[in-house]
């Protein structure tokens, strides 16, 4: 019996975790860093990271090299990776509001709600996008650093 691939669902969480992941690799030193190295300083297990790290590396934002030299490099400038950039890479497979639409599953008004809903929850992931390309990976940085 062939057993499917498990590919596990992107939550919005993932996307806080890859921010600090590409903010975390950015400030360092050596080429490299190791995926348990990048968990630590985001509070996340090694696995998760990895996870979320395999989208990032799929969507050509980092590089991954194996072997004892190995981990996990960014291969663009933090300045050319938008936070749109790396939403879309993450996957989140609902939109950000889908909570939304649980509200609507019965009553007597619940599909016309449902499709209201739908139809708002889209046009705000629309202007999500065009407010997430305009902020960077550089400019988290640079917040981070007044902060300091």
């Amino acid at each position: 019996m062939p057993t499917e691939k498990y590919t596990p669902t992107a939550t919005p969480k993932w996307l806080g975790y890859a921010l600090q992941s590409l903010v975390f690799m950015s400030g360092q030193q050596k080429s490299h860093c190791a995926s348990n190295e990048i968990a630590e300083h985001v509070c996340s297990e090694a696995t998760l990271t990895r996870r979320v790290l395999s989208r990032l590396v799929k969507a050509g934002i980092v590089e991954a090299r194996e072997g004892r030299e190995g981990g996990y490099a960014l291969r663009r400038k933090p300045e050319d990776i938008s936070f749109a950039d790396v939403y879309r890479a993450i996957q989140v497979v609902d939109p950000l509001y889908t909570g939304l639409l649980d509200t609507t599953t019965s009553g007597p008004f619940a599909q016309e709600t449902r499709e209201m809903f739908t139809t708002v929850i889209n046009e705000s992931e629309k202007q999500l996008i065009q407010v997430l390309e305009r902020h960077t990976i550089a400019d988290l940085i640079k917040k981070i650093n007044e902060g300091n």
